[in-house]
């Protein structure tokens, strides 16, 4: 079993899914059929805030090839959600669950029909016709806190899903240190996830008699509880599998189509398939939370920061899906990634009647370090310093205490990453000071250019004290010697590459060829829980769960067990919530650093903003597969202009407008950045395997921040909300003057 000539950890091997999906042999769950197979197809509300009073289906159950219409009365536990059940599964009258008959959002489901054909069950729905009282809405998260707002949950006053604060230090004090002071106030807005495959699915009976839903998500174990939960069915009862998966990015977080078809396909005991549109996609799944942020920073004329306050607010929209651990997220990394003295922190998650807001990539960093970084650099401006000393002078290290008044785990990088950052862009560090190279202007006169950095950090894994766990199985196969290893994880492949680093990492534990390896995946018959696809942490924690299960197999094996079998439940250390008082808590057991360089160039005629260069420092611990890093690295970024620069959502009143790709935009081949730098660093995390930290998501969290921050050097003006969209642009250079009368 010598690795000595199977070297595959930081090897770029070739992925296992990329032959199938280059010649469209991969089957996703829109090519999944089966013979006998029903169509389904969904009524959505109609309504932003409305009691259903009543559905009636005659109409659509006596249409020729309609097999069957399904009201709320059908579901048996008529509830779910991520983390809280405040949804219905089906919006309508009667049922146990208080509020079920309420319909909160658009999004919200009132019936499904199952027909014979998908264009019977369309017909269907047109015949369904819903009684609906309207109820009072709210769109705007500071309205929806006030004493007179309609209450959309009465288990939330206020309509709060969740609040938090930080109070650390002395903030008179703080105050009183401080010889500079700026404020702002940053918006950011909806973003769609725009996977490429829409919301698809397929559900039967198997041969052990379990309802099995063949769809895409990031977490089978969790689409499986919810389910079984919905059904009120033993939970052995419920399977879910995972197919290929065309993206995700937190999109894939919640339920989609999983509960209606696990319905369905019970009570009917057939095949049953369901596809979107990508308008559908568009309308019914949730988004990206839209977050207000108020800050106030103070710092020396050296540049040390003494005192932050900031006011955080996140528009949950009709459901919690994740918002409560987002905003958690977004009031931990709103002070940046900087030592600070005295800190005064409110967060809010808000219900409004908007869309749901949930789990995308950077799960509210990048909304909070819009602000943070936007603040650092404003400070930068007011000190007339260069923003990466200021940076330096102030970023957490090895040792660091944190917001939440505990220290850093251990392995803090952020100097060496902006550092990093620094020197292969356009600093110099130059008398023990570092300092910028300013861009080189073009000969059109209507054309500027600037250049910006930010920075930031997010946590690995799951924070606040969820149970965090991952389970691997490995099965040994061969006489004298291993021929043959057997991999079994339920980590979603949702494009990222994770399957193949599963088997690198399995091949270098076990001691064999990456091809020796073989993967069971995604499947919860087969595996147990491995977590989900998400808080950059699949090969964090399914690398540690390899690891354990190698260590047990290979026991076994030398023990003459054959086949040799080992089977390992990973546990990180612990985490703790936020105190409600104070904010104090042990938010996290691993994170990972970032920084960002950027260069932009200013149509200040049309606002148009050109996105030249990148350059993305990033800590990733140990590289697995080095070119599925540089994709990762390259993917987020191109991910994060459009966020920065051009996806603009539009909702009115709950309604969204623009639920086409031709009307909401997101960056195509012709829109990439002409030069895009990885940097790649690798200080081992001393949790980590192999050293190993997650990374997915952190190239998308400065790079908003460092475009405004380039904007700023090319033309003077701040942009504090996002997209910056030639519109806006425009308008701030024509309040400033500059550009055309």
């Amino acid at each position: 079993m010598s690795s000595e000539h199977t070297k595959v950890i930081s090897e770029s091997v070739k992925r296992i899914d990329a032959r199938g999906k280059v010649t469209g042999e991969t089957r996703y769950p829109g090519d999944i059929d089966i013979e006998g197979q029903l169509w389904m197809r969904i009524k959505f509300s109609e309504r932003a805030h409305a009691r259903v009073v009543n559905v009636d289906a005659a109409k659509a159950e006596a249409l020729p090839g309609v097999v069957r219409v399904f009201t709320s009365l059908d579901v048996p536990v008529n509830e779910y959600g991520l983390v809280i059940k405040d949804q219905p599964v089906l919006c309508g009258p009667g049922g146990v669950k208080a509020g079920a008959d309420v319909a909160r959002c658009y999004m919200d489901m009132v019936a499904t029909v199952v027909a014979e054909t998908d264009a019977i069950a369309q017909a269907a729905l047109e015949l369904i016709d819903v009684r609906y009282e309207d109820l009072p809405a709210v769109f705007d998260p500071e309205e929806a806190m006030t004493e007179s707002a309609p209450q959309l949950h009465p288990e939330s006053p206020g309509n709060l899903v969740a609040r938090y604060r930080i109070r650390r230090g002395d903030m008179e004090a703080g105050w009183k240190a401080a010889e500079v002071v700026v404020e702002g106030e940053y918006e950011t807005t909806w973003q769609e996830h725009a996977y490429l495959q829409p919301e698809a699915g397929l559900a039967y009976i198997d041969e052990a008699d379990r309802v099995a839903v063949v769809v895409a998500g990031q977490w089978t174990h969790e689409d499986q509880e919810q389910i079984y939960h919905a059904l009120d069915l033993p939970p052995e009862q419920a399977r879910v599998i995972y197919p290929a998966i065309g993206g995700a990015f937190g999109g894939r977080e919640d339920m989609s189509v999983q509960i209606v078809l696990a319905l369905a396909a019970w009570k009917l005991r057939v095949p049953i398939k369901i596809q979107w549109n990508r308008e559908e996609s568009i309308l019914y799944h949730h988004k990206r939370h839209p977050i207000k942020v108020r800050a106030k920073w103070g710092a020396t004329r050296e540049g040390l920061l003494t005192a932050v306050s900031a006011e955080v607010i996140g528009d949950a929209g009709a459901y919690n899906y994740t918002s409560n651990k987002v905003l958690g997220n977004a009031q931990l990394t709103v002070t940046g990634p900087y030592e600070i003295p005295n800190i005064h922190v409110d967060t809010y998650a808000v219900y409004t009647n908007n869309i749901p807001s949930g789990a995308f990539r950077g799960f509210g960093a990048p909304q909070a370090l819009f602000a943070a970084e936007g603040q650092m650099n404003r400070l930068a401006a007011a000190l007339n310093m260069d923003p990466l000393e200021i940076r330096l002078r102030n970023s957490i290290r090895e040792g660091s205490i944190g917001s939440v008044d505990t220290p850093f785990p251990a392995g803090v990088t952020m100097p060496q990453v902006f550092e990093a950052c620094g020197r292969e862009s356009w600093w110099a560090l130059s008398g023990g000071r570092w300092r910028l190279h300013s861009a080189v202007q073009p000969a059109d006169q209507s054309k500027r250019r600037g250049r910006g950095i930010a920075g930031g950090f997010k946590n690995v894994g799951f924070s606040f004290g969820f149970p965090e766990h991952c389970w691997a199985g490995l099965e040994l196969q061969g006489r004298a010697d291993i021929d043959k290893v057997i991999l079994y994880q339920a980590a979603a492949e949702v494009g990222q590459g994770a399957h193949t680093a599963l088997c690198q990492m399995a091949a270098d534990a076990i001691g064999v060829p990456f091809d020796a390896v073989e993967l069971v995946a995604s499947d919860t018959a087969t595996s147990g829980s491995s977590g989900s696809a998400s808080a950059s942490r699949l090969t964090f924690m399914s690398g540690n769960a390899i690891r354990g299960a190698a260590e047990i197999a290979r026991r076994n094996w030398q023990n003459e067990e054959r086949p040799a079998r080992g089977e390992f439940m990973y546990r990180p250390p612990a985490t703790t919530p936020f105190d409600p008082e104070t904010g104090r808590a042990e938010p996290n057991f691993a994170y990972g650093y970032v920084a960002e360089a950027v260069e932009v160039e200013v149509d200040i005629e049309t606002g148009q903003v050109r996105l030249l260069e990148v350059v993305c420092a990033n800590d990733v611990g140990k590289v697995i597969n080095p070119q599925q890093l540089e994709g990762q690295i390259e993917g987020a970024i191109v991910q994060a202009q459009g966020y920065a620069l051009m996806e603009h959502l539009h909702s009115d009143q709950g309604r969204i407008l623009n639920p086409y790709l031709s009307t909401y935009l997101i960056p195509t081949s012709l829109d990439v950045p002409p030069k895009v730098k990885s940097v790649i660093l690798e200080h081992p995390d001393p949790l980590g395997p192999w050293g190993a930290r997650g990374m997915a998501e952190m190239p998308f969290l400065p790079l908003a921040p460092a475009i405004a921050a380039a904007i700023f050097d090319a033309t003077g003006v701040w942009i504090d909300s996002q997209p910056f969209t030639p519109q806006k642009v425009v308008k701030a250079l024509r309040q400033t003057g500059i550009g055309a009368i």
